[in-house]
């Protein structure tokens, strides 16, 4: 014990105290039929989902929600810490819950509507679709010249690979597949991106599009302060109380119990 004593133990407890800044981060994704295409594995949308999901999950310190558009948009889930929450709402996604179309326009739109409020000092629309706008009210362009005015950033992402893709189509004997044409306004993402500070990306297969949320992640990375403090506290004390009772003790048989007799 006196030697355990002599060596000095000590205990340490420590902590961490995190600042962030702070990234807002909207996920405009398209749920059109035509994200059933296979061109990427399973499909299309199942991708997107899996990836994203990943994307949620490095960045445990911001801010996130999610707009899915088709025909029309929809706000699946607002700006969120809990990512749990919503990872659960992204795993719920289906082609078909909204009507079919491709109103990229109305999905920015809606994404710009969820975070323009937001106090963040850097706020993100990532906007994923596989087509040409074809419906809404609202132009793709008029609505990144709205993003622009309030200082939102927008990452476009086109899916698709070049020429014809897999399509599956529900037919009399069950499923049956045909080679539809891949068709993406790659024009006007490119101009949304460049005009609200973004940037454009293209994603031919699954693997490309794991790299393009992989480059995002690492254009917006939050900023945090951290301090750490330590506290060390001594734990030799008993062991010395127990080397002065076992000294004690022993003083004590020499002269009782364990006594030698001349």
């Amino acid at each position: 014990a006196v030697i355990i004593a002599i060596a000095r133990p000590q205990s340490s407890s420590s902590g961490q105290n995190i600042t962030s800044d702070g990234i807002d981060i909207m996920m405009a994704l398209d749920i059109s039929t035509s994200m059933l295409a296979e061109d990427l594995r399973p499909n299309r949308i199942e991708a997107a989902k899996k990836v994203a999901q990943d994307f949620i999950e490095s960045r445990p310190n911001d801010r996130i929600g999610l707009v899915v558009f088709g025909g029309e948009s929809f706000t699946q889930c607002p700006l969120t810490t809990d990512h749990s929450v919503l990872k659960n709402l992204f795993a719920g996604i289906q082609s078909g819950m909204l009507a079919d179309g491709t109103a990229i326009g109305e999905g920015l739109a809606t994404a710009v509507n969820r975070i323009r409020s937001s106090k963040a000092k850097s706020k993100v629309i990532i906007l994923l679709t596989d087509g040409v706008n074809n419906i809404g009210a609202i132009a793709p362009v008029t609505a990144g010249e709205i993003a622009k005015t309030f200082g939102i950033r927008v990452y476009t992402i086109g899916v698709g690979t070049q020429g014809f893709a897999r399509y599956p189509l529900q037919g009399p004997f069950g499923i049956q597949y045909t080679n539809m044409e891949v068709k993406i306004d790659e024009e006007v993402l490119r101009q949304i991106a460049a005009d609200t500070g973004g940037k454009y990306f293209r994603a031919t297969n699954t693997k490309q599009l794991n790299e393009i949320y992989t480059d995002i992640d690492k254009l917006e990375k939050s900023k945090i302060d951290v301090t750490e403090f330590r506290h060390k506290s001594e734990e030799f004390y008993p062991l010395i109380m127990f080397a002065l009772l076992l000294f004690g003790l022993d003083v004590l048989l020499r002269f009782t119990l364990l006594r030698s007799l001349p």
